[in-house]
């Protein structure tokens, strides 16, 4: 049973609440004293958005669990196959919301002298609120599925920077939404090749996207990400350096934004994203992206 509840919770896309910590790895290169006490807020408020991820899969689950019984990987999960009862997996949504609000007041709680910010519960409510709202609605309109998406990494970047709290760069939520696009295009595009033209019953969003639509969706997101990105480091925000040096990290956006797409394209990797880290060069990539921003950040 515990098993059943772990893997309905999805850890392995607990990846994407790394974003969190782009304010922390940003906001020092903008001159922001980040400390390991604010280290470990962003910490706790990773694992917070872990718990609330994992509450909202829950729920997607047992919503969706007629749907997915129609889909020939779904139909495997925990719920849609009757391993984890409904019952079960509402009250282990229910724990999982009860220790994200003991970690998300742990935050709001600290001191504003060291740093702390007492509204960022209100980032896990809108997180949550996102949530909702795709799964009741959004979900089955085309573009706005996405958008909803999309917006659901954006407020992890912002909850980073207010669990510290940094300065928020109005660069770092674009290139965010449109990195959160491209990846959200990329696993439309992998679910519509999979379904074919059968694909309502599992997704009624799924026909109204064309592979020929999604192609050109997904090379204009590439395209804006880039250099969305690159006026980033050009832009100056707070006391970051005006030398242009963060221009050093372009190179490694541009082979990690185009690895991706041929994982997704020519390996078939595109409806899991948190499997191109078990490609060696595309995380041999990411580690060097970070290290760089990191030197940069340290080396002022």
């Amino acid at each position: 049973m515990i098993s059943s509840i772990l893997r309905s919770m999805r850890p392995n896309q607990w990846v994407k609440n790394s974003f969190l910590f782009a304010g922390a790895l940003f906001g020092r290169y903008a001159g922001a004293p980040v400390g390991a006490a604010d280290l470990l807020y962003v910490v706790l408020a990773f694992l917070c958005f872990c718990f609330l991820s994992g509450a909202v899969y829950l729920v997607n689950d047992v919503v969706d669990r007629e749907r997915d019984r129609e889909h020939p990987i779904k139909r495997n999960r925990p719920i849609a196959s009757g391993r984890l009862p409904v019952s079960m997996a509402l009250l282990a949504t229910l724990l999982c919301v009860v220790v994200a609000g003991a970690l998300a007041a742990a935050i709001s709680l600290r001191s504003p002298a060291d740093g702390g910010h007492r509204h960022f519960w209100i980032t896990g409510l809108l997180y949550l609120g996102l949530n909702v709202g795709y799964s009741l609605v959004a979900k089955d309109l085309v573009i706005l599925d996405l958008l909803f998406i999309a917006l659901g990494f954006v407020v992890r970047v912002v909850a980073g920077c207010v669990a510290i709290p940094v300065s928020i760069s109005p660069w770092i939520l674009i290139c965010t939404l449109l990195l959160a696009l491209f990846l959200g295009l990329c696993k439309r595009r992998h679910e519509r090749i999979l379904l074919g033209d059968g694909n309502g019953a599992t997704r009624p969003v799924l026909p109204k996207y064309s592979p020929e639509l999604l192609n050109q969706m997904i090379a204009e997101t590439t395209a804006a990400t880039i250099v969305a990105y690159m006026l980033y480091t050009f832009q100056p925000h707070g006391n970051a350096p005006t030398d242009g040096r963060m221009m050093l990290t372009v190179p490694f956006v541009i082979y990690g934004v185009w690895r991706y797409q041929y994982l997704a394209y020519r390996k078939d990797l595109g409806g899991s994203p948190e499997l191109a880290f078990r490609d060696p060069l595309f995380l041999a990539n990411g580690l060097l992206w970070v290290g760089t921003v990191l030197a940069l950040a340290f080396l002022r």
